[in-house]
């Protein structure tokens, strides 16, 4: 059942729980919402047999929650304190988090600035390319030259104008039915800040990466997982970043986490 929290903007954010036992909270990814990211790879069903409390979000822009069109709000430590007001609806003190892809990005601000409200830290779709310098990181999403090219992919009215790849595949998600892209080219709008490898280096408690082993937006997990104190890294054969999301080496590689 659907239920709202209300974050410090007065955004409603929707939420669902299931299962009884210790508690994860689940953070999707970009354009995506807890339904498609979580519930349908069936993630709701394995962390609940295994005998953990899943509480999924959706992301404000996304899902169920409120779409707002303007950027205010969308910065990755402002939707931290979103991932907050629905651990504190759901009366989660501290919780084992896990985010995907953008929802990594989230978790990773959440991790550093609240700790304390984080037991353990699964990061799906994440990985080398997080730490990359912008000369490096070249043609990735990180690059503002192509987060422009996907907001303008998102903004106009004639998608076969869409000359770049990776803004036309983002426009074509984005058109999916219950969809907001002009929520999304708001969100997309906002200058990602990943943390440096000294922050990182700073975090204190056990983190996993995962990545799928043809991810070519993320690039392999072991050097970000290099960067934590306590990280591990798992690579997912034969899958990219959106086939990693259900595949049975990553929840096996999360299940496993979370019980150690």
């Amino acid at each position: 059942m659907t239920e709202f929290a209300t974050a410090t903007d007065g955004v409603r954010l929707a939420w669902e729980s299931v299962g009884i036992g210790p508690p994860v909270m689940l953070v999707h990814g970009f354009g995506s919402s807890r339904a498609q990211n979580w519930r349908a790879p069936g993630w709701y069903e394995a962390l609940a047999l295994a005998g953990f409390h899943a509480v999924a979000m959706d992301c404000r822009g996304h899902g169920e929650s409120d779409k707002p069109h303007v950027s205010a709000g969308y910065g990755h430590d402002e939707m931290a304190g979103d991932v907050l007001a629905v651990m504190d609806a759901a009366g989660l003190g501290e919780a084992n988090v896990m985010g995907y892809s953008m929802g990594g990005f989230i978790a990773l601000h959440l991790l550093m600035r609240h700790p304390e409200r984080v037991t353990k830290l699964a990061l799906g779709g994440v990985g080398a390319s997080y730490l990359e310098t912008p000369q490096i990181n070249r043609d990735r999403v990180a690059d503002p030259r192509v987060r422009a090219e996907i907001v303008a992919a998102l903004l106009t009215d004639d998608p076969s104008t869409i000359t770049n790849a990776t803004a036309r595949n983002f426009r074509a998600f984005a058109d999916q039915p219950g969809k907001d892209r002009f929520a999304l080219a708001a969100c997309m709008k906002v200058p990602a800040r990943n943390l440096s490898r000294s922050e990182l280096a700073r975090a204190r408690r056990p983190v996993l990466v995962v990545c799928g082993e043809n991810d070519e937006l993320t690039g392999p997990p072991d050097p970000l997982a290099a960067a934590f104190p306590a990280g591990h890294a798992v690579t997912v054969p034969r899958r990219d970043h959106m086939t990693t999301v259900g595949d049975k080496v990553y929840k096996a590689a999360v299940l496993d986490f979370l019980k150690s």
